[in-house]
């Protein structure tokens, strides 16, 4: 398989530039997966369109959604990136090992959402009937249900660039999950 190299300013298109101008003001830098993006002229406009919709999912909660399938994608680059924004979320370092692994036991309304995300991920898109009402039972609504497959899809489209790419990971590294 031919290797992808990671898109520098030069090397994308004048759209994608700009876009690259302004993650650089926003956050210092390009990440190296949305670098890889711009390999296409259309694809990191309209990702970071969907990313950066409104939901109503609170940030921490869109978190521990993006930690929960990163990890039953088993995507090291969004599982190191997303840790590290969810620490900035203030997410413990307990607390992100224990989304990670499925569950939230420290808040029951997170616990119903990181189980509900995990079911969808898992049975693409065949939630467990049990789980989706205990989602409902923690206070969630039909709404907040299709912004959180919003939210899975988000985040797969993410896992799978990694996955076909494997650019190198620029966050801090992470500790493995133990089972």
């Amino acid at each position: 398989m031919e290797k992808f190299t990671v898109p520098t300013r030069e090397t994308v298109t004048a759209e994608n530039q700009a876009i690259f101008d302004n993650l650089t003001k926003a956050i210092g830098h390009v990440p190296n997966l949305y670098a890889v993006f711009a390999t296409s002229d259309h694809a990191l406009g309209n990702y970071l369109a969907l990313s950066s919709g409104k939901n109503s999912l609170r940030a921490k909660e869109r978190e521990a959604v993006n930690l929960i399938v990163s990890q039953v994608n088993d995507c090291l680059y969004c599982l190191s990136a997303h840790t590290a924004i969810s620490k900035l979320n203030g997410f413990t370092d307990d607390q992100i090992l224990e989304i990670r692994g499925g569950s939230a036991s420290f808040d029951t309304k997170l616990d119903a959402l990181v189980k509900v995300a995990k079911s969808i991920t898992e049975s693409k898109g065949h939630a467990n009937e049990a789980t989706i009402e205990a989602f409902y039972a923690a206070g969630y609504t039909k709404a907040n249900l299709i912004d959180v497959a919003i939210a899975v899809g988000d985040k797969v489209i993410t896992n799978y660039v990694y996955a076909l790419t494997d650019v190198p990971v620029d966050w801090p590294a992470i500790p493995e999950l133990v089972a």
